[in-house]
C-alpha cells in the first residue's frame, strides 16, 4: 500500500486505483513548501476532527477533485457549508462503505472545534479495511485502552500514529499504542510542524525499535510502501 506523507498529519494511501487523502493541512505548513496542493490527488478525503491543522486544504482539494469528504457529522456539514461538493458524514462505530475499502470512525481522546469556533463534534480515528490490507489512523489522540479493541476485529498491516507529544501522544505512548493495536510498522505523524511538537527523530525511532517495531518518520513528499 503506497503511502505518501504530505507533512504534519496529512498523508495519502493508495488502494487499487483510488487515493485516500487524510487530514489535508499543506498550504499553511512551512515544512510542506515543496508540495503543490494543486497537484495532490484525492478520490476520498477523510478528516478526523475540526481543527484547522487537519482540514485547512480540504474544501479546496474537494472542489478541484470532486472527492467526497468523509468526516464526523459536524465537520462534514461544516465543510459542506464552505462549498465542498460532496460529503459523507459518519459517527463513532459507523463505517463509510467505499468502492475499494471501508473506513470506520473509532474513538480518539482530543478536542474538536472548527476554524470559525463552532462546535466540531467528537474527534476520531479511522480503521480502514480493504482487500489489499488494513490500517489504523489514530488521528490526534492520547493513549487509550479503546485501542485494544481494534485488533479483536481487524488485523493491521500498519498504523499511523501521532508522535509529537504536547497536543497528542509522544513517542513512548505511541509505541505502547502500537502494542495495543498489534502493529509492527508505524508511520509517525503530527511532529516537528510547530516548536512544541518538535521531536528527536533518532530517540523516537529507538523507542519503537526496543519494542521490535519500525517507526517511519518521512519528510513531506516522501512515500513508503507498506
Amino acid at each position: 500500500m503506497k503511502t505518501t506523507f504530505y507533512g504534519h498529519a496529512c498523508f495519502a494511501v493508495q488502494i487499487k486505483n483510488r487515493t485516500l487523502l487524510f487530514d489535508p493541512f499543506i498550504t499553511p505548513n512551512e515544512l510542506a513548501k515543496s508540495i503543490d496542493v494543486n497537484q495532490v490527488p484525492a478520490d476520498y478525503i477523510l478528516i478526523t476532527h475540526g481543527h484547522s491543522d487537519h482540514l485547512a486544504d480540504a474544501v479546496t482539494i474537494a472542489k478541484r477533485t470532486g472527492a467526497p469528504i468523509i468526516a464526523p457529522f459536524e465537520v462534514a456539514r461544516w465543510c459542506e457549508k464552505q462549498g465542498a461538493p460532496k460529503i459523507h458524514p459518519v459517527n463513532h462505530g459507523g463505517a463509510a462503505k467505499l468502492d475499494v475499502c471501508s473506513a470506520r470512525l473509532v474513538n480518539a481522546i482530543h478536542s474538536s472545534s472548527l476554524p470559525d469556533g463552532s462546535y466540531g463534534g467528537n474527534p476520531g480515528g479511522f480503521v480502514v479495511e480493504s482487500s489489499e490490507g488494513n490500517f489504523y489512523y489514530a488521528g490526534d489522540t492520547a493513549l487509550t485502552m479503546d485501542m485494544k479493541l481494534i485488533p479483536e476485529f481487524t488485523k493491521l498491516k500498519f498504523a499511523v500514529l501521532p508522535v509529537g507529544d504536547n497536543f497528542t501522544m509522544g513517542p513512548a505512548e505511541a509505541a505502547r499504542a502500537a502494542d495495543f493495536v498489534k502493529a509492527g510498522q508505524v508511520l509517525g505523524v503530527h511532529f516537528d510542524t510547530f516548536p512544541p511538537i518538535k521531536i528527536d527523530h533518532a530517540a523516537a525511532i529507538e523507542i519503537f525499535a526496543k519494542q521490535g517495531k519500525k517507526l517511519y518518520l518521512l519528510k513531506p513528499g516522501e512515500s513508503h510502501d507498506f
